[in-house]
């Protein structure tokens, strides 16, 4: 009898018939109740859990007020709600036990653009880059920055008044809100902007809620004007929440918005927003220096402010050292030059904005000429960088950092709760040198960066919050922090806003902190919008930082051998790198087609730590499960698959909820490559379906699918009749009942014919080991996988036809199986027994110095990902990517310019783009060879992916997918255009929906190559 698991969720019921009664209102969006989509938003990227009691995603505006509305029914009266934007909160400031109300699925409109007047008007749930981008063609951008600037919406930046890197000349959020539609929980809609004394004086004698709003802001602002002049700090991050020190604005109007930022969903539901835009600099350029010590770059730091720059960032050895060996690294380490012997140890990246080339080279030499003449400034050296996308680049380096501080092994890792302080910049470095006294004095490791020209720190102590002496560490580090904030005048919310940490607040704000409760029930009266956050009413109390249930509490019964061995699926730390809302990044497919947070990596980890828990209170190990059933005969187990699959009383097993994520992921890696934590979902998903499919029956493709290597040699010999199976409208018909779609046809060549016309043999371990030692170094054998050989065999003779031209003795391999689509389908017994075979074979071939290089990326990855994962399939030898092989060849490759008036483009497989980091740049050195500027497409995943798009069931998704990026690119290429592709199932997504054929650079590379004389 398999374990039943039901979810802990389950037996929560959401507030009885509130849910009905909206849609009886007139809610248009969509509700979601079930135990998988809460369980997603139980986290955000801090350290605790706290599953709602269900998600609302609104349309629009209307309704919000349905939900103000109903909210307002004495039946409903104990239903409390609470606004999410991107969910990447470090304070659970979007966690709630009550209904969370996210608008960044529908509400994401950018509804206008006045580019004469500067401003943009938008819905909440747009995402900053989005707005940027858009903004862009008219030479503006909205200037708050931060690191989660592809995923942070509008709504969440107001609701925290976020800001980043660069805020000393932009300044807040709260800056640039020019004014803001909200809807209150009574389902009216409240209009804010900046008032003058005579638009105030209409205000406070407005009915209702919004005339008391009005009148109790304007009477504190007035009245407590000296206690606010007193308490609040004069920092660049002054306090955020109900922030009272600038209602009242230096040219005499009254701006609620400066209540309203920062205020944490805890007063209205934010819809639209009415924001003030800058001009694009037309020049930018970093400075980046290195430092021998982290202490001394904060030094310098002050000095560096004092400069005329735009923004100083700072960044401690442990990050550094973590961003080496991040995807990004391999396109900047050329400005952060490596000297093994006396290695950088913090460095200071310096902003530097123009608005000609002229001036910005002014600059620049006022800078370098300080940093070079000055006996204060104790520097290891430094880099230029003028060149906007590598300006962009190390950007993107600094942003990725918060995520990469997740990026280490076992299970004491870097953990948010004391990690955006904000002391005066004078003050920063004594403050650093007792915060990490501090850290050290608990015996903790750590890593720290920071907007010193702010005066902010960013450091996550590292501690397992499953120890039972971990656990307290939150409270003792925290208290401590608090105390050392105040000792040098700064405060505890810097930058990521309070919402757990509100228990500070009465601290910090003192004889305030009954006005705060005032605006809070000005707003807000029954305390129905997340509360416990910034300020609670008379008769309530404040959340507390040890009080609040913690992730690491619920991971506590996985044990630490469990932990670890699903892939980081249980270190997934929230940072959401994988909500990218741009469809030209790789980054998660699945997500981008669906805007369902269940189908990201963060929400695929977050059910397979739910599912892992269920497990380990059966006393269930899934991996004990998972070897019982490679033991025994599939057939055999036929019978009860059968009886658990149709038996009524498994319809709620939680592990169809987590089927159902898993049966959207396209299998790319691209998380894998691209999740500063490296959680990598096509590994712990492949585990999760080998245990599912276990206990319950496979649809009926997966067996054709998981055979496909096998099955190819045969249908070669059943050309005919397997064609006519895809072609015809009756074979079309019985394949989609089998559950596939889209197949392609054989092509009347086949590789092994062609290879042994030109004489090129199988690489069989007796040949290659009866060869000399210099043919071997000649040798060179094509790993060609099955899907290229039977399919796209003109790729593979392409390949030995450039081999021969560049004087090598080109082979291919014997036959084998890869396994890669057993894997993917969680056939992992035999996928692990054909790829001990073809490691052994390999390994033998790798050996006696034979050269292996595979041809599709994806496939050829596999080796280095998949076969890893196992000692039995780790391969000793390295097989090649095609660019890896001929970019140590490039002087046997023409360095003729070539004239032939065309442009080249290429478009990479999403695997090779996300897990490969050079691939790219060799391939351009390798054309630049050629006298060719390669340019590389901008494009996410084509939809493919390997066998996904050839599911019936997925196949409008994976359409879509190809209309986001790829499907302008193949349209736009004209007769003067060469466009290529690597991945072969990327080239089979191009010809069956825009009928053309892309070739694989190879090709075109064996086309422009002449025999050299080698």
């Amino acid at each position: 009898m398999i374990p039943r698991l039901q979810s802990k969720l389950a037996s929560t019921l959401p507030p009885a018939g509130f849910f009905e009664r909206l849609i009886e209102a007139g809610f248009k969006g969509e509700i979601e109740t079930g135990a998988a989509m809460r369980t997603v938003f139980a986290t955000d990227n801090s350290i605790y859990q706290v599953p709602p009691a269900g998600v609302l995603f609104p349309k629009g505006i209307e309704d919000l007020k349905t939900i103000g509305r109903v909210l307002s029914e004495p039946a409903y009266a104990h239903v409390v709600v609470a606004p999410r934007g991107g969910g990447t909160g470090t304070n659970g400031q979007s966690l709630t036990s009550g209904v969370v109300i996210d608008c960044s699925r529908h509400m994401n409109r950018i509804l206008e653009i006045d580019p004469v007047r500067r401003i943009a008007r938008v819905e909440s749930g747009v995402v900053k880059d989005q707005l940027n981008r858009a903004l862009a063609p008219h030479g503006l951008f909205f200037a708050p920055e931060l690191s989660t600037s592809n995923r942070a919406t509008i709504g969440g930046m107001i609701s925290t008044d976020a800001c980043g890197q660069g805020s000393c000349l932009y300044g807040k959020t709260s800056n640039h809100i020019l004014g803001l539609k909200v809807v209150l929980t009574d389902g009216s809609e409240l209009s804010s902007k900046a008032m003058s004394a005579e638009e105030l004086e209409e205000a406070v004698l407005l009915p209702g809620r919004a005339g008391d709003i009005y009148r109790t802001v304007e009477t504190i602002a007035r009245e407590k004007k000296s206690e606010i002049e007193t308490i609040f700090p004069s920092l660049n991050r002054y306090m955020t929440g109900f922030d009272l020190a600038h209602v009242l604005r230096e040219d005499g109007s009254f701006d609620l918005n400066a209540i309203l930022c920062g205020s944490e969903g805890t007063l209205a539901m934010i819809a639209e927003a009415e924001l003030n835009l800058l001009p694009i600099p037309a020049r930018s350029a970093l400075v980046n220096i290195r430092y021998s010590d982290f202490n001394t770059a904060l030094e310098d730091a002050r000095s560096l402010t004092a400069m005329n720059v735009a923004s100083v960032e700072t960044v401690d050895e442990k990050v550094l050292g973590l961003a080496k060996g991040d995807i990004v690294w391999g396109g900047i380490s050329r400005y952060f030059p490596e000297d093994a012997a006396n290695p950088a140890n913090g460095i200071n990246i310096v902003e530097v904005l123009a608005e000609t080339d002229e001036e910005i080279s002014a600059k620049l030499d006022v800078l370098t000429s300080a940093l070079d003449g000055s006996a204060s400034m104790q520097h290891k050296g430094y880099t230029i960088t003028r060149e906007a996308k590598d300006v962009e680049a190390i950007w993107t380096m600094r942003k990725r950092a918060v995520g990469l501080l997740g990026n280490v092994d076992g299970p004491v890792r870097p953990v948010p709760f004391v990690e955006d302080t904000a002391v005066p910049p004078e003050n920063l470095a004594a403050y650093i040198r007792e915060f990490r006294a501090l850290l050290d004095g608990e015996g903790l490791a750590y890593g720290m960066f920071g907007h010193v020209d702010a005066g902010v720190l960013h450091v996550r102590p590292a501690l397992d919050l499953t120890r039972d002496d971990h656990q307290p560490m939150v409270r003792r580090i925290s208290d401590a922090v608090v105390a050392l904030t105040r000792k040098y005048g700064g405060v505890l919310w810097g930058e990521h806003g309070k919402g757990v940490r509100s228990e500070y607040v009465p601290e910090f704000f003192g004889p305030l902190y009954p006005c705060l409760q005032d605006i809070k029930r000005a707003f807000d009266p029954e305390n129905r919008l997340n509360p416990g956050k910034i300020a609670a009413p008379e008769g309530a109390s404040l959340l507390k930082i040890d009080e609040v249930p913690l992730r690491g509490t619920s991971d506590k019964i996985l044990g630490l051998e469990i932990r670890n061995g699903f892939d980081n699926a249980a270190y997934c730390n929230g940072n959401g790198a994988c909500f990218d809302f741009d469809e030209t990044s790789p980054m998660c497919p699945s997500y981008k087609a669906t805007r369902d947070r269940r189908y990201s990596p963060k929400g695929r980890a977050s059910l397979m730590r739910e599912w892992l828990s269920l497990l380990a209170e059966q006393g269930v190990d899934p991996r004990k499960e998972a070897a019982d059933i490679r033991s025994r005969f599939s057939v055999l187990s036929l019978p009860v698959r059968a009886w658990n699959s149709l038996n009524p009383s498994n319809r709620d097993d939680f592990s169809h909820e987590v089927r159902d994520a898993m049966d959207t992921c396209l299998a790319c890696k691209a998380c894998a490559g691209q999740c500063p934590v490296k959680v990598s979902v096509p590994a712990f998903r492949a585990k999760f379906l080998e245990v599912y499919y276990g206990r319950y029956l496979r649809p009926m493709k997966d067996p054709l699918v998981a055979a496909i290597e096998s099955m190819l040699p045969l249908m070669v010999h059943l050309k005919p009749v397997y064609n006519f199976g895809v072609r015809s409208l009756l074979g079309k018909a019985a394949l989609k009942v089998a559950g596939l779609t889209a197949l392609p046809v054989l092509p009347q060549i086949t590789l092994r014919r062609q290879a042994a016309k030109v004489g090129v043999r199988i690489a069989t371990e007796a040949l290659m080991g009866s060869l000399s030692r210099e043919e071997r170094q000649k040798a060179v054998v094509f790993v060609a996988d099955a899907f290229t050989e039977y399919f796209d065999p003109s790729v593979a003779a392409a390949a030995v036809e450039l081999a021969k031209k560049l004087g090598f003795t080109p082979y291919l391999a014997a036959p084998h199986q890869n396994g890669k689509p057993l894997h993917v389908h969680g056939y992992l017994g035999a996928f692990e027994k054909e790829a001990e075979k073809t490691r052994i074979y390999l390994d033998r071939l790798g050996d006696l110095g034979i050269t292996l290089v595979g041809l599709d990326p994806s496939m050829t990855l596999a080796f280095r990902s998949e076969y890893a994962a196992q000692p039995r399939t780790t391969l000793k030898s390295r097989v090649l990517l095609p660019q890896e092989w001929l970019a140590g060849h490039l002087d046997r490759l023409s360095t003729t310019p070539l004239a032939d008036g065309k442009s080249y483009k290429l478009m990479t497989h999403c695997t090779e783009r996300t897990n490969a980091a050079s691939a790219m740049k060799e391939w351009q050195s390798i054309f630049a060879a050629q006298g060719i500027t390669l340019a590389i497409a901008g494009t996410g995943c084509c939809g493919m992916a390997g066998t996904y798009g050839h599911e019936a069931k997925n196949r409008e998704t994976s359409k879509q997918l190809y209309a986001m990026s790829w499907a302008p690119v193949v349209a736009k290429a004209g007769a003067d255009e060469i466009i290529m592709a690597t991945g072969y199932s990327c080239r089979s997504q191009v010809k069956e929906i825009d009928h053309k054929s892309l070739p694989h650079p190879l090709q075109v590379l064996n086309g422009l190559t002449l025999a050299q004389s080698v």
